[in-house]
């Protein structure tokens, strides 16, 4: 891992675990509360991560990104506790509605938009959201579990004080279509999505013909990944796709979505990485950020629905990264966060911040084998995109 040479934060408050579909319902705020009492009992917020409030997004924020209509609909919607709203996505199995269901979504925002400011003021380096990056939610409607979309709007926030490149790399196990769709035209945006291929996964999207408008080729990268890849594929995707692209683009600026839903107990998705090899990729891009934008980091989190087991462990592993100050693998998770856990779940937790797995790949140059999916799905990417960057798809 490179070195920080720069602060780090995490914008967090403990209410925003407002944001509660239920409790019957995977997107649970136990996920954050875990985490962040992981982190914290394992020294992470006490070694060069420093912890900022988050504020609520204003009306005027969130209308640089999401419809008045759509606004108006989650606002009254949160007041009557209750309903359905096709048109705007809402009152569905995937976002049902909630009281105050706009504060609770602007203030998601508002912390996200933070983590933003925060690097574009140079207060920090890093920056991370972990209650951030929910990606699907689109201009007009909620999707996916996701009522506004805290990354988009900051990437449009960071335009608008003048930011010319940034790069958005998502590495959930879902499309990150909301991201993609907003900025779809923008050639100042690089979106980048490694995910499960949308013929077994939701939203359904994200292939490699998806390559951005006519005003921005080449500016929406898809790699549609096989069920079943596991840490190794997944790794060769990403080294094959991602690094080559980012320092074409050369970024200004590298906003990453770290939806851990790709791991194999994950009880939504059918990829199988491991927390080893998802700790592996956030090294990887905490690397990119230091090569190539002088260390400027935007984080946020996003989808993963194994709690207490994945969550808050790889998370763990990523506030620490954001931190300066990776947490060995092999460290025990403490014990009292342990008793937490079977006391609020009555359910064991993780004993290790390891699966017990030291992630390796095949780097793409030592060949193509056509026989496989995953490899097929790679090639399809780089012959799609790859020379709209002025790329050779078979170097």
């Amino acid at each position: 891992m490179r070195e920080c040479q720069g602060p780090a934060t995490v914008v967090f408050d403990k209410t925003l675990t407002e944001y509660d579909f239920g409790a019957d319902h995977p997107m649970s705020p136990l996920r954050v509360d875990l985490t962040m009492r992981l982190a914290e009992q394992l020294g992470v917020l006490d070694r060069g991560l420093r912890v900022v409030p988050a504020p609520v997004a204003s009306l005027d924020l969130i209308a640089t990104v999401h419809s008045e209509s759509l606004i108006e609909a989650v606002t009254r919607a949160g007041r009557m506790s209750g309903g359905v709203d096709l048109v705007h996505g809402l009152g569905t199995d995937d976002n049902p509605v909630f009281r105050d269901m706009h504060h609770a979504s602007a203030h998601v925002v508002g912390a996200s938009v933070e983590a933003f400011r925060q690097v574009w003021t140079g207060e920090s380096l890093h920056s991370a959201s972990v209650v951030g990056g929910l990606h699907h939610a689109m201009p007009d409607r909620a999707s996916g579990f996701c009522i506004y979309n805290d990354v988009a709007v900051g990437i449009q926030w960071m335009l608008d004080q003048g930011a010319q490149r940034i790069a958005y790399v998502d590495v959930d196990a879902h499309h990150g279509d909301g991201v993609e769709k907003i900025f779809y035209n923008d050639p100042r945006v690089l979106t980048i999505s490694l995910h499960e291929t949308g013929q077994m996964l939701f939203p359904g999207t994200g292939f490699p013909g998806d390559s951005g408008g006519k005003a921005a080729e080449g500016s929406a990268v898809n790699v549609a990944l096989p069920p079943g890849t596991a840490d190794a594929g997944w790794l060769r995707a990403f080294h094959a796709v991602v690094p080559p692209l980012l320092r074409e683009f050369d970024p200004e600026f590298l906003v990453t979505q770290h939806g851990c839903d790709s791991h194999m107990e994950d009880p939504l998705t059918h990829l199988m990485l491991t927390v080893d090899g998802q700790r592996a990729a956030y090294l990887a891009l905490h690397d990119l950020a230091h090569e190539l934008t002088q260390g400027r980091w935007v984080v946020t989190g996003g989808g993963g629905y194994a709690v207490p087991g994945v969550v808050p462990r790889a998370w763990t592993h990523l506030l620490a990264i954001v931190g300066g100050s990776p947490i060995d693998p092999h460290v025990e998770t403490p014990l009292e966060w342990r008793d937490h856990v079977i006391e609020l779940l009555g359910d064991g937790a993780p004993f290790r911040m390891t699966d017990g797995r030291t992630p390796a790949y095949r780097d793409w140059r030592e060949g193509y084998d056509p026989q496989t999916w995953l490899d097929r799905a790679i090639h399809a990417t780089r012959m799609e995109v790859f020379p709209l960057h002025g790329l050779d798809p078979y170097a």
